[in-house]
This record gives structure tokens, sequence and C-alpha cells, in this order.
């Protein structure tokens, strides 16, 4: 006990654990959104009516919204205040997803869907630097591969838990059993996050506005290229407008006295590298879910709930391969450890070559347990190398930048993969090994490109466990 007299300054208390319980619980949820719906489509369908086209938007209209409002709301969160967005954001997810279980049709879910990504946006975009705000040192260094962890399992579980729910309780209570979690996360947010300084410099509503617009128009052009063909009247000019849209941007941010995302950090290969593994990895390890699903009810005679366990046997394998080495990753040299694990990804996705031999949930045994395994490698030493790939001063752009970078994979896979399922309807299997063979390709080419860019070569990139501080 301390003497009144005593004027020896008491030992800093350690960190509490609860902003990072707060902010797992609010990135779980989010990303739990991305892909809950998956399996559960199929009864969504039968009851809200639409066709292949609506309900791949039902799954990406969520993911285009994040991805396209993750850096203009990272942006806007400078001005206002990072913990007032994200618990704007928060109290806004909540509502979205509570409509979304009341929707009455697909319009209505879609819409629903798309408020949940905007308010998705506000919160992914300002969680990581709120994490790095509460935590130094080490205990910064855990915080990130924690949050990493949670981060790339909510959208595996998401895929695992829909179906269950549908089946047992109805597509529904999807949307309505989250709601107590939500609750939680929103009391933890309000008592233990900290906020952040306001840096008073003007918004780049034209670099948001652009980026949004690009990334919109390109999902939306291959959704419909599928769907309607790729020389439907909405395809092109959905593709044109995207390119208008991304050559704006640039111009807008090379004119702007505050951009998003400042040129000269694409001279810094380590965060080109960032961007690659974010997009390539989150591409090939999840972007074929929905497919998957659809292909082992429709094909294979799976039930939801069935589709749903033999699917857990990529969120099992991640959650063990994070909670068992992700400690020893750190240790490791970036480059290897997330080019090489890119790389598994991509040779798991190859091993759906199986399912031609042998159509059934066990062909894709192989490459479940594969992409569990890389993408568990990835998700935990990922956030702390985005941070550190850049000076310390630009740690919140790229944070922002690299989750935005993850979610355009992630809605671009499923985009990409729903449409050429779509047509090859034919035969459904070679298209589901078509499906899986591009995720290959795409993950192998990532693998190795990030690997040769986040390579040592000078000291331009720093350990992931240095005392990275976020941008306030």
């Amino acid at each position: 006990m301390r003497s009144a007299l005593d004027l020896t300054p008491a030992p800093p208390a350690p960190a509490s654990w609860r902003p990072l319980v707060a902010a797992c619980l609010g990135t779980f949820l989010l990303l739990l959104y991305a892909t809950i719906v998956t399996v559960a489509l199929p009864r969504i369908g039968a009851e809200l009516g639409g066709g292949f086209g609506a309900r791949q938007w039902i799954v990406d209209v969520f993911t285009v919204a994040l991805a396209g409002l993750l850096l203009g709301m990272g942006s806007l969160s400078d001005n206002l205040g990072r913990k007032r967005v994200y618990l704007l954001g928060l109290v806004i997810f909540g509502l979205a997803t509570l409509a979304c279980g009341l929707a009455g049709s697909a319009a209505v879910l879609i819409a629903a869907r798309a408020v949940q990504g905007v308010a998705g946006a506000a919160m992914f975009a300002t969680i990581l630097p709120l994490v790095g705000l509460t935590y130094t040192g080490r205990a910064r260094a855990r915080a990130f591969a924690v949050w990493g962890t949670v981060a790339g399992a909510g959208g595996a579980v998401g895929t695992a838990a829909g179906g269950v729910l549908a089946e047992l309780l109805g597509w529904r209570w999807i949307f309505f059993a989250s709601l107590p979690i939500w609750v939680l996360s929103l009391a933890l947010a309000v008592t233990s996050l900290r906020e952040s300084d306001r840096t008073g410099k003007r918004i780049d509503f034209p670099g948001i506005a652009t980026f949004t617009v690009a990334v919109s128009a390109l999902t939306f052009a291959v959704i419909n290229g599928g769907d309607r063909g790729w020389a439907a009247p909405g395809t092109v000019l959905g593709a044109a407008i995207a390119v208008v849209a991304l050559v704006a941007f640039v111009l807008a941010e090379r004119a702007h006295p505050a951009p998003m995302v400042p040129a000269k950090l694409f001279g810094t290969p380590a965060f080109v590298g960032v961007l690659v593994v974010a997009f390539a990895y989150y591409f090939a390890a999840f972007g074929a879910l929905p497919v998957l699903s659809l292909w082992l009810q429709d094909t294979t005679g799976l039930s939801p709930a069935g589709t749903s366990l033999a699917l857990t046997v990529q969120v099992v394998v991640f959650f063990l391969t994070s909670a068992l080495i992700s400690d020893r990753l750190h240790r490791l040299p970036p480059g290897r450890v997330l080019g090489g694990a890119t790389v598994l990804i991509g040779l798991g996705c190859a091993t759906g070559l199986a399912a031609l031999a042998a159509p059934n949930w066990v062909a894709l045994l192989p490459a479940l347990v594969l992409t569990g395994l890389g993408a568990g490698m990835v998700s935990p030493v990922f956030p702390a190398v985005a941070i550190a790939a850049v000076p310390a001063s630009y740690g919140g752009t790229a944070g922002a930048a690299a989750n935005s970078s993850r979610q355009l994979g992630l809605a671009l896979g499923i985009a990409l993969c729903g449409t050429l399922y779509s047509g090859h309807s034919g035969s459904p299997t070679g298209a589901i090994v078509l499906v899986l063979l591009f995720c290959a390709g795409v993950a192998l080419v990532g693998g190795v490109l990030t690997a040769w860019l986040l390579r040592p070569r000078t000291r331009d990139l720093l350990p992931v466990t240095r005392d990275v501080r976020p941008r306030t």
C-alpha cells in the first residue's frame, strides 16, 4: 500500500484488454456479414424471389460498399474523430442488420445490406487505428495479431454459421441472432475506446467520391456481365464508368492538398506488396465460397447445415493455425510469411481438380484445409506488416488502404467466381473446378509478387513488432 506522502510515480498499469475485446467484437460482426448469407442464398431466393444476379448482389453489395468507402471513412474520421465515426457506424450497422432480418423482398434486403456495408466501412476504417492508440510495444504487436486473427475468421465463421441458422431457425435468424452481440459490442466500445485527436485537414471529397464510384461500377460490370452478357449495355456502361472514375481518382489525389492516399506511398515496394497480398489472399481463400455453397447444395445434394459443416473445415484449420503458430510467424521475414502463405492458398485451390474424379464434398477437403492453413498464416501477421510498411505518420492510411484492398479482393472474387460459375452452368462440376483454378492463379501470382515486393532491401521494411504509431 502506498503512503500518502510517497511522491514516487506509480508504475504504469498494464493496458486493459477491454478495448481490444470491443474492437474484435465489432470487427467480427461486420466481417461475419460479408459471408453469412452465402449458404442461405437458396432459402432466401426461394422466399424473396430474384434470379442469380439478385442473389449475387445480396452477397456482394455489402462488400462493394465496404471496399468502396473504407478509405473515405478513414479520411472523414481524421476530422470528426475515429471513436465518434466508429460508434456512429456501429449504431447504424445494428439497425441495418435488423432491417435485413425484416426484409420482405430481395430489393429491400439488397438495400439494407448496402447500408450495412456503408456502416461497416465506418467501423473498419477506424478500428485498427483505435487499437493502435491503446497499446504500445509488444502489447501492440499481440493486439494486432489477435485482431488480425478475428478479422480473418469473421468471414470464414459466417459461411459456417449461416447455413446452420438458416436450416434450424430460418434465414432471417442469420440477422436476428447477432443483435445481442451488437449490444455488447456497443456497450464495450462506448466505455473503453479512446478518442483520437482531430487533424483539422481538408477532407478529400473528390477522392472519396471517385474511388467509391470506381469500385462500385467495376463490381457492377462484372456481375452484370455474368448475368446479362459482356456486351450488354449495362456491362459496357459500368466498365466505362469504372475506368473514367479511376482516372478521375488519380487526378484528384494528385491535385488535393491532403489526399486520402499520397501518391508517394505507391513508390514504396512494401506498401504495394501489402496491397497485393491483401487482395490476392482474400480473393482466393474466400471469394469462391458462395459458388461452392451453391454447388454443394444443388449438385451434391447437401443440406444447408451439411454444407456449413463441410465448409467449417476451413474455419477450424484457420483457427488452429492462427492460435498455434502466429507468434512464431512474427519472427520470420514478412515477405516469406505472407508470400509463402498466399502461394499455399493457391496450391490448395488447385487441388479442386479432384472434384472432376469425385464430385462430392470430400473432394473439396484438401482445398479447404490448405486455404484455411494459408489464410490462418496471413491474417495474424498482415495488420502489423501493413502499418510497418510505411512511415509512422501514414500508418492509419496504410491500414485503411490494406483493408480496402482486402475487401475489394473479396468483392471481385465473389463477382468473378459467380460469373465463371453461372457461365458454365451446363456442367456445374466443371464450372466449380474452373472457379477454383482461377482462384489458384490469382493466389499464386499474388504470392510470388508479394514475396518479391516484401523482400528485404534496406531498412524500408521494418520488423512487424516495432512500436508503430498510426496517425491520430
